[in-house]
């Protein structure tokens, strides 16, 4: 009696616990604005165009379905090189993304250009339509805490 009492108990106890998790779910919201940033660290052209595909064909997806997203593209350390106007193998795909994909931002870290320009001498020029951030890391950890979901290809 005391067995069949205590698997009756544990039956009730899960069945509470996992109801108690589908409503849980049932309730979640519903993304108002899908939030996405990717993280671009080495210089590797395929890697960065590889990027630009995926900005590209997440754009085209969400915009197909008619809802909102948000991707950021950021850039340091080495892979700052491909934002350069002088050492960007992907130059001009770069200088037209942002018109021809919408909602995307393309950030460069501040540390890594001064860094950079410090090492040639001079102050070295990134693409226009890079917006300057003071730190890579930081904006990333910042995105993250705003429930932008990453990406490191």
């Amino acid at each position: 009696m005391e067995v069949t009492r205590r698997f009756f108990t544990a039956i009730a106890l899960a069945g509470l616990v996992l109801g108690s998790a589908a409503q849980a779910h049932d309730d979640a919201p519903p993304h108002d604005t899908h939030r996405i940033v990717i993280q671009v660290s080495d210089d590797s052209p395929g890697t960065f165009t590889k990027v630009l595909n995926n900005a590209s064909n997440m754009s085209q997806y969400f915009l197909e379905r008619g809802e909102d997203y948000e991707i950021e593209i950021v850039a340091y350390n080495a892979g700052l090189h491909m934002l350069r106007t002088d050492t960007s193998p992907v130059l001009e795909r770069v200088l037209s993304f942002t018109d021809s994909v919408p909602n995307v931002t393309i950030s460069a870290c501040g540390n890594t250009i001064a860094g950079m320009s410090r090492a040639a001498g001079q102050d070295i020029e990134i693409v226009p339509n890079a917006r300057v951030v003071p730190g890579g890391i930081i904006r990333l950890m910042e995105l993250s805490d705003q429930g932008y979901f990453m990406i490191r290809p």
